[in-house]
């Protein structure tokens, strides 16, 4: 794969892998449409698997402290993102919900968003990416709390198996006083109102 992780698996191995897929599934990759599926896909997984070619807690080491003493939770909402599911390689398709309550040092909200996206573009179970998230915010920022709510469709249970339609996932994540303060975990659950219409 271009640029990939592995540098022992060539982009040429993964074209190939992607014809064999073809022609287990009864097709014939010297198709004409075919031709240039197997480019196309090595391309994709580039893309869709890109998290595993950064490190999170770089997006989280630049942080400011002039903010007048601003010391209340900071929560950033409805992060759309992809992912795969680890068990079908199927699509996961979601949202996730961060909070924190800084101690003294605040970070970009997009930098929130960039170690969702680093979590999300790797295989994943989403109970390991929801705690991945928590744990990285935590151990890098260390606020006084940490808060992370993932809400997923998967479509390893839509699109086959099961074929539930409309069902989705919530997971979370609580760390120090999100975890240890009822008022503070109510706080921030109701500021993100999952799987309510919002007014």
């Amino acid at each position: 794969m271009a640029d990939s992780k592995n540098p022992s698996v060539t982009q040429a191995q993964a074209e190939e892998a992607v014809r064999t897929l073809l022609r287990w599934a009864g097709e014939d990759p010297a198709r004409e449409g075919l031709l240039d599926t197997p480019r196309r896909v090595a391309e994709a997984y580039g893309d869709w698997f890109k998290g595993y070619r950064e490190d999170p807690r770089e997006y989280l080491e630049r942080t400011f402290e002039e903010v007048a003493g601003y010391d209340e939770m900071i929560v950033l909402r409805d992060i759309e993102y992809e992912s795969h599911c680890e068990h079908h390689m199927a699509p996961i398709i979601g949202r996730v919900h961060v909070g924190y309550v800084p101690s003294g040092r605040v970070v970009g909200i997009s930098k929130l968003a960039r170690v969702v996206e680093a979590y999300a573009r790797r295989f994943q179970v989403q109970e390991k990416m929801t705690a991945q998230i928590a744990h990285c915010i935590q151990s890098v920022l260390q606020p006084l709390g940490v808060g992370v709510v993932v809400e997923g469709s998967h479509e390893c249970m839509t699109t086959r198996g099961i074929h539930k339609r409309g069902v989705s996932m919530v997971t979370s994540s609580m760390r120090g006083s999100f975890h240890d303060d009822a008022r503070t975990r109510a706080e921030f659950l109701r500021f993100i109102e999952v799987g309510q219409a919002r007014r």
